[in-house]
């Protein structure tokens, strides 16, 4: 048992390692690629645009169902004014980047990890290297920094439609007066709490981003299974992995802000 237990403590450590180093040697390649700027707009269009139908759907019925749920339990103590304050502090201290971060790593990171791990597959990735081209310049660096935009801005438009949200279950559909819902809302939301909110979502999109890229770009690494096999295996691992991560993290960043 004592030798399962440091067998897989290093193989932990040297798997956090050979991250550090991967995303590392990313930023270092993208000092030197040519069209980066490009690359990078196509990469913040992907986790971006395409992403956004479902940070709004998801936002909305968050902020509804917190809402609802919120009424209810501060109606038993007669503080039903206090609901903006429950909604907007829970969405952007919690919800908000975490669940952001959630969804797009179900759409934009399952398929970064698939794309790049069809291009090792089909030995593309081989091929640019073979020419000279920085695979981790061109492939990777580019959706790195689009995370550092894309996941603070969808964390953002997250918050924001799930207060909307919280504010149509309690005054449209509960009777709560708007004025006093957004009054709350204003007197809870501090500048600290901001600022907290774009850490998680920074920190979020670094680390989701680089994982699902990791394991899609060792896609071949993979012992067990090859091919299209060894792709599904890489996907999957990507996102639970990074859906793990985002949980941690969370927990990590609130222990030292709170």
């Amino acid at each position: 048992m004592v030798h399962s237990i440091g067998r897989s403590t290093l193989s932990f450590v040297q798997a956090l390692g050979d991250l550090a180093l991967f995303i590392g040697q990313s930023f270092r390649a993208a000092l030197g690629s040519k069209k980066l700027f490009r690359r990078v707009v196509r990469a913040m269009f992907e986790q971006g645009v395409r992403c956004l139908p479902v940070i709004l759907i998801v936002g909305m019925f968050t902020g509804l169902v917190l809402g609802l749920q919120g009424y209810y339990v501060l109606n038993r103590f007669g503080s039903e004014s206090l609901l903006g304050t429950l909604v907007s502090l829970s969405i952007v201290r919690e919800l908000g980047p975490v669940l952001a971060a959630l969804m797009l790593v179900g759409q934009a990171g399952s398929a970064l990890a698939a794309e790049l791990g069809i291009q090792r597959n089909t030995e593309q990735i081989a091929a640019l290297e073979t020419m000279g081209v920085s695979s981790h310049g061109y492939l990777v660096a580019p959706r790195l920094i689009a995370s550092l935009f894309v996941y603070p801005m969808q964390t953002a438009l997250f918050c924001c439609i799930g207060l909307w949200g919280g504010s149509v279950s309690g005054s449209m559909l509960l009777g709560l007066e708007p004025g006093i819902y957004w009054s709350a809302v204003e007197r809870a939301v501090e500048t600290a709490d901001v600022r907290e909110c774009m850490i998680k979502a920074l920190t979020f999109g670094l680390l989701t981003v680089a994982l699902c890229a990791y394991h899609g770009f060792n896609a071949h690494r993979n012992r067990a299974s090859t091919g299209a096999r060894a792709v599904s295996a890489s996907t999957t691992r990507a996102v639970v992995q990074s859906s793990i991560i985002v949980l941690a993290a969370d927990y990590v960043i609130t222990s030292f802000l709170i």
